[in-house]
């Protein structure tokens, strides 16, 4: 389903052993599903799909968990077929694979089904050219780097946020997702999940019902990534299943340490963070700039806005609401608070009032996958794309970088560097291993 000029020579080769995978019992019987009869999609129209990082957001996405509200994941979708697995752990991806085989064969009522292909380097899922889409669902530090090399392998992208742990890496994925015109759905799917929570109450922030925005609780403080002092390490043998090497990748030679969880680089809110921050500038109309001052307030990340609210990185005092991707959003004439549990206002009145015709109206998405995929098959803008991202993320990377230098930083939104602070533009990036610099 790319769209060059390629998907008239797979509709034979989807169909075939070769990419729909036939290590099959004989005698050999096609389903009606594998040659698109049936109401069924055919093989040519289906996107071929390539998951890049198996652990718990990977194999989520694939199979689909609670969070990824699909059900049955990626697989299940009629309009996809997986056909790359890659992971640095060779237990896992085989694991992986295995479980996929058993769900495409119950799937086409075949006993013994060869679903996809597994690999340890990512670089050669990226080479093949039946591979229209990929997600990307790796260690943080790997993101925006394995998104500039699909951008410019021609695929288009789901990453797992953070999407950027340093700004300078998330203005790189940026250019080469535009420059290369790839469809890009960051992983913060709030904007399409939960009911429409969020999206209800960043319509209503933005047609004024609480007045005019004063502060923001955004409930996650900054963060980012570090790379630690090699000299206090100590060495641990590395496991024989795991590509150590490469699952540093663009971080410098690291002795193994016995851990190689997602995180393992990351401080303060990287891990949340940017699903917060990407409800905040949602509601404020600011997917396209950012804030202008980052102080500490309370040892935590206050972001000011020119002519605006100042966004609080710490949880609004007495309440758990906001804990779970939300906030406390309070106006001149009430407040909004909201989560992926709550959505609640100050008076309730607030919400009681519909929204109106002549209202501003947000982007609409029932389904975060759906939405990437849709995209895919039409070309148009994903509801999380990857200025939105990268906004979203800068936000919650500026925060971690004031909390680094324990001081109040001038931000240039427009030009995306600190005013007159050579020490802060310093932190707008991280050294990377070749051949991983950008």
């Amino acid at each position: 389903m790319n769209n060059s000029n390629n998907t008239n020579r797979r509709d034979f080769l989807r169909m075939s052993g070769q990419i729909l995978g036939a290590a099959i019992a004989a005698p050999w019987i096609v389903p009606c599903s594998a040659l698109g009869k049936e109401g069924s999609t055919a093989p040519s129209d289906r996107i071929g799909m390539g998951f890049i990082g198996l652990g718990t957001m990977g194999s989520g996405h694939l199979f689909g968990e609670a969070w990824t509200y699909l059900p049955g994941g990626f697989a299940a979708r009629a309009d996809v077929q997986v056909l790359a697995l890659c992971d640095v752990l060779r237990d896992r991806r085989l694991q992986v694979q295995n479980r996929l085989d058993e769900f495409y064969a119950k799937r086409y009522g075949k006993g013994n089904y060869k679903s996809s292909e597994v690999y340890n380097d990512f670089r050669d899922v990226l080479a093949r050219d039946d591979i229209d889409a990929v997600l990307i669902a790796t260690p943080i530090h790997w993101h925006a780097t394995m998104a500039v090399f699909a951008a410019k392998a021609g695929k288009d992208i789901y990453c797992e946020k953070p999407t950027a742990v340093t700004i300078h890496e998330s203005q790189a994925m940026v250019k080469a997702v535009l420059e290369n015109k790839r469809v890009f759905q960051a992983g913060t799917q709030q904007r399409s999940e939960y009911d429409g929570k969020f999206h209800r109450a960043c319509e209503l922030i933005r047609n004024g019902r609480i007045g005019q925005v004063k502060e923001i609780y955004a409930y996650r403080d900054g963060g980012g990534a570090r790379w630690p002092d090699v000299t206090t390490l100590m060495y641990v043998p590395v496991p024989d299943n795991l590509d150590w090497d490469l699952w540093l990748g663009p971080a410098p030679k690291l002795p193994f340490q016995g851990r190689h969880d997602a995180h393992l680089f990351g401080f303060g809110g990287v891990n949340w963070g940017q699903h917060h921050y990407d409800i905040v500038n949602w509601a404020l109309d600011a997917d396209r700039s950012g804030p202008v001052e980052i102080s500490l307030e309370e040892n935590h990340a206050a972001y000011r806005f020119a002519g605006g609210p100042v966004v609080y990185g710490r949880p609004y005092p007495e309440t758990n609401i906001g804990e779970t991707g939300g906030g406390w959003y309070i106006g001149t004439g009430g407040k909004i608070g909201v989560d992926r549990e709550h959505l609640v206002s100050e008076p309730e009145s607030i919400l009681e009032k519909p929204i109106g015709a002549g209202d501003v109206r947000l982007y609409e998405s029932l389904s975060h996958s759906g939405n990437f995929l849709d995209c895919i098959k039409t070309r148009k803008r994903t509801i999380c794309d990857v200025e939105t991202a990268h906004r979203a993320a800068s936000l919650m990377l500026l925060g971690g970088i004031a909390l680094q230098l324990k001081r109040t930083l001038r931000w240039d939104p427009v030009q995306e560097r600190f005013l007159n602070d050579d020490e802060a533009n310093q932190l707008l990036s991280l050294p990377k291993r070749d051949p991983w610099k950008m």
